[in-house]
Formats: structure tokens, sequence, C-alpha cells
């Protein structure tokens, strides 16, 4: 944890790989190609952003006391079940969840344009191929070692992957996932991926992986379990700290960035209790409240402790 006044705290910083960078506390890179959809706040339940294409047959869930934030699916009409869905973990990085949410937007324009179902509803691919192709481009490479019926490509430094499985049975055979960093609640990012999605959706996630191009965090955004694999310049120059940026207040924005960046610290350190859990679940109410109020397009990201740490099918 950084100090309170330690001048680097809110030091903007370019990180790269993008995938290890984590999340920066709000969704909103995530939202910003939907900005134009119907938003739907909740004050109940752990959903408290709904986003829906106008037909609704696309829907774009942030749970925000979640370790699964974000939910994103397809239906063939408004009243179907999911054809398929995505999920995001809370270390995610939102750029990551933008490649998929423009994607959708770009599918359901062309359905719109040519009066047909959409892309979106279309089933994978075979062979699995196109699925990693903006990975295996990039130089990923095919991991040998992979379980029996799976399919594993690995990033050049080895801290990220997709991981396609192909154990199941009939139409729900094939799930694939996206994961980033090392084992951990709060360091491995993960993106899943149920059956029938469509490969070109998942493609265009990973092609967000793929991109050598850094994303902007506050330098306490950034895990510091993963400061040591990840590059960290700063925005503005590397000369020093000027004295007004040493000095100045925190914005509101800061504040609700620090106060989410330290729940999760002290969640990663003690366990929770269900009165633990009813307030923070109280406190993300009241925001996404005040966040309607405002009309702000995405809630901060309030991480909860889940029951028990996520099972990893790598050691990395």
């Amino acid at each position: 944890m950084y100090a309170p006044d330690d001048p680097t705290r809110y030091q903007e910083v370019l990180v790269s790989p993008m995938y290890l960078a984590g999340s920066n506390g709000t969704g909103e890179a995530g939202f910003a190609p939907v900005a134009h959809w119907p938003h739907q706040y909740l004050d109940e339940g752990p959903c408290q952003l709904l986003v829906t294409s106008p037909d609704q047959r696309i829907r774009i869930g942030w749970f925000g006391d979640d370790f699964e934030l974000w939910k994103i699916s397809a239906a063939e009409d408004a009243f179907s079940a999911p054809r398929w869905t995505a999920t995001f973990n809370h270390v995610t990085s939102a750029e990551m969840v933008a490649g998929l949410t423009a994607a959708l937007v770009q599918d359901y324009d062309e359905a719109l344009a040519s009066d047909t179902p959409g892309r979106f509803l279309t089933g994978p691919t075979v062979p699995w191929r196109d699925t990693v192709r903006p990975l295996t481009d990039a130089g990923w490479n095919l991991d040998g070692a992979a379980e029996l019926g799976t399919v594993e490509i690995i990033a050049p430094d080895d801290q990220a992957g997709i991981l396609i499985d192909r154990r199941g049975y009939g139409s729900d055979r094939t799930t694939v996932e996206l994961w980033a960093g090392p084992p951990g609640w709060g360091t491995r990012a993960e993106a899943t991926f149920t059956a029938r999605t469509p490969s070109h959706l998942i493609a265009a996630t990973a092609a967000v992986m793929a991109k050598s191009t850094p994303v902007v965090r506050e330098r306490h955004q950034v895990d510091r379990r993963m400061q040591h694999l990840v590059t960290m310049t700063p925005v503005a120059s590397a000369t020093p700290i000027a004295e007004s940026q040493v000095r100045r207040a925190p914005t509101p924005l800061d504040v609700r960035r620090t106060a989410v960046t330290q729940a999760v610290h002290r969640a990663a350190r003690a366990p929770r209790t269900a009165a633990d859990l009813r307030v923070m679940a109280a406190q993300s109410r009241s925001t996404g409240a005040a966040q309607q109020r405002t009309g702000h397009p995405a809630p901060a990201t309030s991480a909860r402790l889940p029951a028990s740490s996520p099972t990893t099918r790598r050691g990395r």
C-alpha cells in the first residue's frame, strides 16, 4: 500500500502489457462503445447497472459487488434464455471488455442495416484457430504441455493465455477462457466464454490483449504483486513531479477510487463476515443511486471477496 501522503500515489503512468494492468476502478472503457444504448441503474439485487441493445437481445450487466464483475449475453429475443454468456472478473482490464462490447455494437448495427438476426447469434466456427488468430499473429505460441482435450496459446512473457476446453459433450462441449497474471483472486484476470459464443467475438476480445498499446493507470491502481511484471512510464514526463502536483487536494474521483482500492486490499488480508458483506452491498447500492441521479455513465468498482479463491487451471 502507498502511504496517504506519498506524492507518487496518484501519478498517472502508462502500463504495459495491458492485460496485466488490472482494473482502474471504473468500467468506463467497457461501457464506452454502448454509451448510446439504454442504461438502467438498479438499486436492488446484485446487478447494479444493466445496458441493453434497443431490442434487449444483448445485455451487459455490471455486478459491482461480485468477483465476476461483468456478465454479457445475447439471446434470440428479449424473453429467451441467453444463447451464450461471457463473464469478466474484477481484475480484468475494462479495455478488454471494450473489445467485446465494440464488436457487439458493430454486429448489432450490421443486423439492423441488413435486416438479419445478427452475427452475434451465430455459433463458433471450426476450426478453433479462427478464435486465436489475433494472438498467434502477434507471436503467441501453442503450449505443447496442455492437458488432453484442451488447446492453450501462451503469450511470449508466459503471463497470459487463452485456454480452449473441448472435453465436454454435445452443443456445450467447448468453453474458452482468456487469462492473465499469476494465480490469485487479486492478480489473475479471467474472461470466460460459454459454448456457442461466436468465434469472432472471442477473437475481438483477444485482439485487445494482443495489442502492445499501454493503458493509463494511477500508480496505486497497479497491484504491488504485479509491478515487477509490468512497465510503468509516467504519463507527463520523466522529470520530477511539480510541487503543485505533490500538494494537490484529491478530487472526488480520487477519493472514490482510493476507497475502492483500500477495500479490495483489506479484503485480501482478512476474511469477510456476513455483516461486512451486507455493509458493502448497502454502500454499493448507495453509490449506484447517487450515480443514477447524476447521470454518470458507469459505476465505480467495488469488488467482493469470494467465499474461496477461484480455482485456476494453470500454476503460472
